[in-house]
Parts: C-alpha cells; structure tokens; sequence
C-alpha cells in the first residue's frame, strides 16, 4: 500500500515554524512523504537564513499523483506571498496568503490526496479576526463539522477543553449538558478509533473545588448530569476539582482530562509536559494536528526554538 504523503501549511510567515520545520527533518526520518505549502520566496529565504542545503522541488498540485515523491528534496506547492519579511523582520500579515495555502491543504484532502494534515503557528487574533474562536473551529466550518474537539495529547495523559480561546466571563454561559455529552462521545470515538481503547475520561468542575457561593451551582446542576448520563455509555467519572485532578496519582488513573475551559486544563498540562504534547482536531474526517505552541514572533530568527512537538506531530502521522 503506497504511504500517503503528509501536507504541511506553514502558516504565520513571521514564525518559528520553519526553524523547527528545518530541526525536525535535520534531525528524524520520516517513511511518509513530507509537502510543504507555502511561498517560494520566503521558504528559500528562511533556507538560506538557516544555512539549509536541501534541494527545492516544486510541485504542480494538478499533477501529484503522477509524481513520485520523496523526502530527498523539500517538496513545495508554491502560494505566493505579496510582502515578506524584511531585514527588521517586520511583516504585515496577509490573511489571503495563509486562507489561500489552507484551501490548498483542504483540495488534496476533499481528492484523497492524503488523510495526514499539519499546520504551522498561526496568529489567531490577526488571521480569524473574530470570525472563529480558534483554527480548530475554523477548519471544521470548512469541512462542515460540528462535533469536534481540540485535544492536547501526549500518550501519558491528554486534555481537551470544552470552551475554547473564551474570555473567562463568556465561559459559564457556554457550559451545557449537550455540550459536555458531546465531547464525552466524540472523545470516545477517537480513542476508540485510532487506539482501539475505551478511554478513562475525567471531567472537571467549572468552579473552584465544585463549589459556589450562589444558588445556582453549575458542577450541581449540569456537569454533574451529564456525567451520570455519560457514565452508562462511557467510562467518565466527575467532577473532579481542577486544583487536585493533576496531581500524580489523580491523572494516572485517567487517559483524558475534560476541562471547562481552556486554561483549566492547558496550562497544568503544559506545566507537566511542556513540548512533549501535539493538538489534535478530533472529530473530522481526517488527522488534522499542529504543534502545541504559537508562532513565538519575538523568537523568529533566533534559532533557539524547541522543535519537539513539531516532531511528535509528524511522527503520530508517520505511523498511520
């Protein structure tokens, strides 16, 4: 069976996506074909910064499946770029140069093209302009998808928020039982799918220690509910007080920990992990992952960025 290629979308153009793209196949081999989508003109620009002497092949996207491909060269699709970055590293991003490369990455997986999807850092606030809460929800809108949701996974233990890149005031609004079913089931299927495990979910309470000081008590009255509905399907227990669920021998005994929102579970997680973790859209109809980091601007040309989740993402895809 011929290995499908994995499609990278370099995204932000001032990142440290292609310093760790460069560590990342300067230091693994791969078995799985590796195509970057980006501009010619910064790839060979950010090439020469980082004194990287592999050999460029451009690739004509209506003709890749009579092409052999290989990971002896870079393999690019070109998406040109007005403007790049120039010697101050000043850059006014263009939102239609990273929509465009996404919509290329989207073509090769509506064709069958591959299943294997990475995304460079992108900056959220400038490129989603308020439109979506993060790339998650804007690739699934692509792909019309509605249950999904954003897993941070390392093979020890994994997290997913159920709100995501919410003001912390927006967040109990969101909080409902269908909510929380729904990202029970879809974590469940995943797990099922590409681990063959039933996983052991924990889920968190949305208030300090589960407890309020008002009459309406949403750990009481929806996540509670939920869990009990849940638990006769699914091996989900809760909730648990987000101040103690991290400890060592609290999170040894789950696969997934479901927050209420993003920072709850994010950032204990990272604490513990820190690089060693890759976010994955769960929920479409294919592997969609991208390192567990930001475009780090202020790093960008530095060469002191941690290529480790970038790695990690492309070897949970190399083995599928």
């Amino acid at each position: 069976m011929k290995i499908k290629p994995i499609i990278l979308v370099a995204g932000e153009p001032k990142s440290i996506f292609f310093e760790i793209f460069f560590k990342a196949i300067k230091k693994e081999k791969f078995k799985s074909p590796l195509i970057l989508i980006c501009c010619k003109k910064l790839l060979l620009q950010q090439m020469k910064n980082y004194n990287l002497k592999k050999t460029l092949k451009i690739i004509d996207i209506n003709k890749l499946k009579n092409i052999n491909i290989t990971n002896n060269f870079i393999n690019l699709i070109d998406v040109k770029l007005e403007k790049l970055p120039n010697h101050k590293h000043q850059y006014t991003l263009t939102q239609k140069y990273i929509d465009q490369s996404f919509k290329v990455a989207f073509r090769l997986i509506e064709n069958g093209f591959t299943d294997k999807f990475i995304n460079g850092p992108i900056n959220k606030k400038t490129f989603l302009n308020k439109k979506f809460n993060g790339i998650t929800e804007y690739i699934s809108k692509n792909f019309k998808k509605k249950k999904i949701g954003m897993l941070i996974y390392n093979k020890e233990l994994s997290v997913c928020p159920l709100t995501t890149h919410l003001p912390i005031k927006l967040v109990p609004k969101k909080i409902t039982k269908r909510l929380i079913d729904e990202k029970i089931e879809v974590i469940n299927l995943f797990f099922k799918t590409n681990f063959k495990i039933k996983p052991k979910i924990a889920v968190t309470g949305l208030n300090p220690h589960c407890e309020t000081i008002l009459k309406f008590n949403e750990d009481e009255d929806i996540v509670s509910k939920a869990i009990k509905k849940g638990s006769k399907k699914f091996n989900v227990k809760g909730p648990y007080s987000a101040d103690t669920i991290f400890l060592k021998e609290n999170r040894k005994k789950f696969d997934v920990i479901l927050g209420m929102y993003h920072d709850q579970v994010i950032g204990p997680f990272k604490t513990i992990f820190e690089y060693d973790a890759i976010n994955i859209t769960m929920g479409l109809p294919f592997l969609r992952i991208s390192p567990d980091h930001g475009p780090n601007q202020k790093m960008f040309g530095k060469n002191k960025s941690n290529p480790l989740s970038l790695i990690k993402a492309l070897k949970f895809l190399d083995k599928r």
